[in-house]
């Protein structure tokens, strides 16, 4: 097997670019991950595609990523008439990548029907969050909209009336770019934030059945959606027992420009090509999707789902990052050698790579949960806590993750021409967007207590482990000994509502998660450096460890991690 990551092609230069490099080729473990985690007909059938968007990933979407970077969207009020018209226009490179995303891959439909990618049938959630995982390594800000839209089409499915969804649905899971209607979740109010409770825009009832909302949304990304979900107050009890959702079209049935005004757009620090805005809803229509009342258990659905989508987008980005560190560490020189070369860059490196591969890990394993529990053959227990714990570490690690990468392009990786900088600051977003570190860190104990998510983790991470690469006999008593340490911890601040150990009991749980879908992973051909990947999980995340003492296999450890990815 030739171990050596696949040139660019471009011509060589002082200062290495990876410009050209197809991102899948040069992931080590992209092809294997999708044989183990989908069917055999639907791997073989989506392995050229998954080739072609590596190309297009490392190449012209790179390229078209960052002229939409560099051009945000603009919001224009009214036209030269005077009229309000509420127009976002976008970068011809951003909806260059719109195209590709929404039609040519299908990521915002192919879970709800057939045809995308030429596939007779929906696909497993799994496929959807192996393209997706490329797709972000080369922009991330509209994966924001692609992943919206996909939930929108997943809870209007699950609440929405019959007649509602037969006649919404096929607009927004179109693979016509010209027909299709984006989704989007209008949540965030200025006075809210996060507590959902203290919603105050108002849903009034019509005779006709349809609802009238009004107030102010604060913080509304893809605000030109085609649909958008919304929470509003309908009912008068306070917090969140008067709170329904509801669909809102941006057109009425008369081709109308429905009752609501985009005020401005956001000036963001990262996601720049994809439109943020303020939202001011004067009279609305919008029709009510579930039971009323019920709008925050209804609209969670969505949210879990976007919040996995956060994970995957976190995952994604750390392994961008650390393909563009290995290639420029293979290419640099330095001192007389190349930078990888030198045995603190590939500890270095081999670490940005433990971080990007448990993400990647759990993104696999939180995906089949989810979809087995929508099938109903495994409990919706495992879900609900794999997603809150997904989105809380994996986010937080891809902000050191990325920055890491930028350390290691150096002067140039400080530089707005290169990849890094969009990377550091798309890599933020996914700990604010969706619930904060801290209340996702929280909904992990509310998944204990509530759902009882706990017994359900225990048995999923026992069975992962039997069915996988046992670890060494030396560290087979560690192991234990830390999952074991991390389930009671988390067990213990959960029913001591023990709120300020939420995001130390979270960081265990999807450590030990990862371990064990780490060494399950290990089992298949062309995964087998992923026990190592778990070595160091278990040594350096989950075991003491004396801060003064020199790791007796560490640099092997590295050695064979970086091998296998070069």
């Amino acid at each position: 097997m030739d171990t050596a990551m696949p040139a660019p092609p471009t011509a060589a230069t002082p200062v290495p670019d990876s410009r050209g490099l197809n991102l899948f080729r040069a992931d080590p473990y992209a092809a294997a991950l999708s044989r183990l985690y989908l069917p055999a007909a639907l791997h073989a059938h989506l392995l050229p595609h998954l080739d072609r968007l590596g190309a297009l990933a490392g190449g012209r979407m790179d390229a078209l990523a960052a002229d939409a970077d560099r051009h945000p969207p603009t919001l224009s009020v009214r036209n030269r008439a005077g009229a309000d018209e509420s127009r976002i226009d976008k970068h011809p490179a951003y909806v260059e990548l719109e195209r590709l995303a929404y039609s040519e891959f299908g990521l915002a439909a192919l879970s709800h029907r057939g045809g995308a990618l030429g596939w007779p049938e929906p696909m497993p959630a799994a496929a959807k969050y192996a393209l997706s995982h490329l797709f972000v390594q080369a922009e991330f800000g509209l994966c924001c909209p692609v992943s919206m839209t996909d939930s929108l089409a997943r809870t209007l499915r699950k609440f929405g009336a019959p007649e509602l969804v037969d006649k919404v649905l096929p607009q927004v899971t179109s693979l016509d770019f010209d027909s299709l209607r984006q989704g989007a979740m209008f949540m965030t109010e200025q006075g809210a934030g996060s507590d959902v409770s203290a919603t105050e825009v108002v849903a009034e009832a019509r005779p006709d059945g349809s609802w009238r909302l009004s107030g102010d949304k604060w913080f509304c990304s893809n605000p030109d959606a085609g649909f958008a979900m919304v929470l509003a107050r309908s009912e008068t009890q306070p917090g969140l027992k008067g709170v329904s959702l509801f669909l809102l079209p941006r057109e009425l049935d008369d081709g109308s420009r429905n009752r609501y005004r985009i005020l401005r757009l956001k000036d963001k620090l990262g996601t720049r090509s994809m439109a943020s805005g303020e939202i001011r809803l004067e009279g609305a229509t919008a029709w009510l999707v579930g039971e009323r009342g019920r709008g925050f258990k209804q609209m969670a659905d969505m949210i879990n789902n976007s919040r996995l989508s956060n994970g995957m987008r976190a995952a994604g980005l750390m392994r961008r990052a650390v393909t563009e560190a290995v290639y420029f560490s293979q290419q640099r020189r330095a001192f007389g050698q190349r930078l990888i070369d030198m045995p603190l860059m590939r500890r270095q490196l081999a670490k940005m790579t433990v971080w990007a591969e448990q993400a990647r890990s759990v993104m696999f394993q939180t995906a089949r949960a989810l979809a087995e529990a929508d099938q109903g053959r495994a409990d919706p227990a495992l879900a609900r806590i794999l997603t809150p714990l997904i989105k809380f570490r994996a986010c937080r690690d891809a902000r050191k993750v990325t920055g890491d990468a930028m350390e290691v392009r150096g002067g140039c990786g400080y530089i707005e021409e290169w990849t890094e900088p969009r990377l550091v600051r798309d890599a933020h977003l996914g700990s604010i967007w969706e619930g904060t570190s801290n209340i996702v860190a929280l909904d992990v104990l509310r998944a204990i207590n509530r759902e009882n998510s706990l017994p359900a983790l225990r048995r999923h991470v026992d069975q992962l482990l039997a069915e996988g690469v046992p670890c060494t006999d030396a560290l087979a008593a560690t192991q234990q000994d830390a999952i074991e340490r991390s389930f009671a911890f988390a067990a213990m601040a959960a029913e001591g509502n023990r709120a300020e150990l939420a995001r130390q009991a979270a960081t265990l749980l999807y450590h030990a998660v990862s371990i064990a879908a780490l060494r399950r992973e290990a089992r298949e051909p062309g995964l087998e450096t992923r026990a190592v990947l778990a070595d160091l999980v278990l040594r350096h995340r989950l075991a003491a460890r004396d801060p003064y003492s020199a790791p007796a296999n560490e640099s092997a450890d590295c050695a064979a991690i970086l091998q296998y990815a070069l």
